[in-house]
């Protein structure tokens, strides 16, 4: 690992070449260890994600991207470690929130954090209900960082957190890995298809939430619109345990 690469303008930590190239020979660990802190560790909302994984999924059968050597990496690994990452990073987040509270929220904003992000997570967890919203997480950037905090401060037992988090975990991870594979065996020339693969995949996972977002509007416009709605606890009271 070649420290005087490092970036001068955060913006590149969200470039996933960047962080391959910097792994090197350890790429494939460094892929692990990204998923674990971005699902477990609040500044990791600033580490990539789906492009990380798509990328990395490609090369499992290229070596080269934009006339780049990259190490190349074991898809074998890629599918077994990446659910195991991203499970144990988020199993973190959820001990954390459970454990420290509004404390681990309670920061001014900077560069990587932002108070919004927070509210962004709690909207989800309250508009799909806990088990939707952890699996749902996983396919939006940011949101899968504080939701997982979120749902251990906002009471979510451990143990349906874990079993949900599982079945996101192995979706969204195995899914990338194996789309990037598949596209790098088959199309030539795929490094140019990168970042437009990034923008479907998504499109393609905001297309369910915005179902249930529209689903949801729609209940509130029928005939039981004014009956009290299920209590959820909210960041916005006292009342979150």
């Amino acid at each position: 690992m070649d420290l005087s690469t490092l970036p001068l303008d955060i913006t590149e930590l969200l470039h996933p070449q960047w962080w391959l190239q910097l792994f090197g020979t350890f790429a494939t660990i460094g892929v692990l260890l990204i998923i674990f802190a971005e699902t477990g560790l609040l500044f990791g909302c600033i580490l990539p994600g789906d492009s990380l994984l798509f990328t990395a999924g490609i090369l499992t059968a290229v070596s080269t991207i934009n006339g780049e050597e990259f190490q190349p990496l074991s898809l074998p690994w890629l599918l077994v470690g990446g659910p195991i990452a991203a499970i144990a990073g988020a199993q973190l987040g959820h001990f954390l929130g459970a454990r420290y509270g509004r404390k681990l929220f309670d920061r001014p904003d900077s560069k990587i954090f932002k108070q919004e992000w927070v509210e962004k997570a709690e909207y989800y967890f309250n508009r799909f209900g806990p088990a939707k919203a952890v699996v749902l997480a996983r396919f939006i950037p940011i949101v899968r960082t504080f939701l997982n905090p979120l749902a251990g401060m906002l009471g979510m037992s451990t143990r349906r957190f874990f079993i949900w988090n599982c079945i996101g975990a192995v979706i969204w991870t195995d899914s990338l890995f194996l789309l990037g594979h598949f596209l790098g065996s088959e199309v030539p020339d795929i490094e140019r298809y990168i970042l437009p693969g990034v923008a479907v995949i998504l499109v393609l996972s905001v297309i369910p939430i915005v179902r249930e977002v529209l689903k949801g509007r729609k209940a509130d416009r029928g005939p039981d619109k004014n009956d009290p709605e299920e209590s959820r606890p909210s960041l916005s009271g006292d009342s979150y345990r």
